[in-house]
């Protein structure tokens, strides 16, 4: 029996077919929850291997894995911004094969345990960069943000450099929208 894994996943149809597939494969899958309201009392119980997770229920997935030797994969099926999946240990999409998900897993457990306890990156925009993030969305230059916010340009220019690390996002109408998306505009 390989590794133990345990699936969140709140569609019926997709969590059989998940489970029976890595069945198949010969994972042990721990009994599936819906829903992730009890699942950081679940993980310190059940123990898994993996976890597998639809990244809509889960908006910080390193927090889980804090102090446990855990992987955590998306089970994605629409679209997911690329700086949530960036979080994930590895993204699983529901229209993979067999093949392709076994070898995910495979290279998922092959991989170097990761302490999670330690945060070696800071994914969470500090003020002043979501001040400049407001005001690109408004479509300033970055000298026009400068005077509004009482920056140099290169300074500016940093935060942008920082925004776009941050988010994955690169484009200034992506940027855009992930402001809209997060309530920092009208």
């Amino acid at each position: 029996m390989k590794s133990r894994i345990l699936i969140v996943e709140p569609s019926e149809m997709i969590l059989h077919g998940l489970t029976a597939m890595l069945k198949d494969l010969n994972y042990k899958v721990l009994e599936p929850r819906r829903t992730a309201a009890t699942l950081d009392n679940d993980l310190s119980v059940l123990r898994p291997e993996i976890l597998i997770i639809n990244p809509t229920l889960c908006a910080a997935p390193m927090q889980l894995a804090q102090g446990r030797s855990m992987k955590v994969a998306a089970l994605v099926y629409q679209y997911i911004e690329q700086s949530i999946l960036n979080q994930y240990d590895a993204i699983i999409d529901v229209r993979d094969s067999a093949n392709v998900i076994e070898s995910r897993l495979v290279q998922l457990l092959s991989q170097p345990a990761v302490n999670h306890d330690k945060k070696t990156e800071n994914y969470d925009l500090t003020k002043r960069e979501t001040a400049v993030l407001v005001e690109v969305a408004k479509g300033l230059t970055n000298k026009e943000i400068a005077d509004a916010l009482n920056l140099s340009v290169h300074t500016v220019i940093s935060h942008r450099k920082n925004i776009m690390h941050k988010t994955g996002i690169k484009s200034v109408a992506g940027l855009t929208v992930y402001a809209m998306l997060n309530n920092l505009i009208d």
